[in-house]
């Protein structure tokens, strides 16, 4: 779920008569980010039943390519859909290894998804996964691989993996970056959960702008499944008919603003 902000870090040069001094940069970096969205979809699945969602997180990365972060978000899938008794927050905590040679850029690393709440009896959402993913200018792939028994709530599936290839197209010095996505999200046995997730989107840098709009982006994005409505609905209480219930794999845009610091 989720969404590992990308740390830079600032090199200064002070000048003077005859003389030319280099600051002295550290090896640490701390960003942190916020984002309020319409909706919050992960691999094509709304979190919040098409609700919207506030998230954020931080970042610590080293010269060396080792990171950590933590990112939370509100969600409704644990109640309505899981069946917890209460719960509606995500927790994520990462770590990993990333570099780059030329063109090229990797990252490996381990993520926790955590649903804190009363699960009375529900099988629980938390899951964790190890992935690996890499890139070429623009395109980038990435792998990942369950290591929970109980994948996102279904019981006996780790072993279960996703794979997405990404594309993320920046428009000259526009400040405009397009995007595309397509995953397929295999549930080990869980063959009905199994799916293919596909979106475009556009980000703008609202940094391009000047001022109080530095560290600023707003994004909007369609996102559609194959996921099979009888399996993916979210019926909140209903026990009559799925077609009371809130399609989670259904297609639907998604608008987001976000500040990173």
């Amino acid at each position: 779920m989720k969404k590992i902000v990308s740390a830079l870090a600032l090199l200064g040069m002070v000048g003077a008569p005859g003389v030319v001094m280099a600051e002295e940069t550290s090896p640490h970096t701390l960003t942190a980010n916020v984002t309020l969205s319409s909706d919050y979809v992960f691999r094509g699945i709304s979190q919040t039943g098409g609700d919207p969602a506030i998230q954020g997180g931080f970042d610590y990365s080293h010269a060396s390519g080792i990171y950590v972060g933590t990112w939370a978000s509100n969600v409704g899938w644990i109640e309505d859909y899981q069946g917890y008794d209460s719960g509606n927050m995500e927790i994520d905590l990462y770590g990993g290894y990333r570099g780059s040679a030329g063109d090229f850029t990797y990252d490996v690393g381990v993520i926790g998804y955590f649903y804190p709440g009363d699960r009375a009896g529900a099988v629980t959402g938390d899951t964790t996964e190890l992935y690996i993913g890499g890139g070429w200018k623009w395109l980038s792939a990435k792998y990942s691989y369950s290591l929970s028994n109980e994948t996102f709530g279904f019981a006996n599936s780790d072993g279960s993996d996703y794979l997405e290839i990404n594309a993320s197209y920046p428009v000259g010095e526009s400040g405009l970056t397009l995007g595309a996505h397509w995953g397929t999200f295999s549930f080990d046995n869980n063959d009905a959960q199994d799916y293919d997730d596909y979106s475009v989107s556009a980000t703008y840098d609202l940094g391009k702008l000047g001022g109080l709009s530095k560290g600023m982006t707003v994004g909007l994005k369609y996102t559609d499944t194959n996921a099979d409505k009888a399996v993916w609905t979210d019926n909140a209480g209903d026990t009559t008919t799925l077609g009371d219930g809130e399609y989670l794999g259904d297609d639907t845009f998604v608008f987001w603003v976000s500040k990173a610091f």
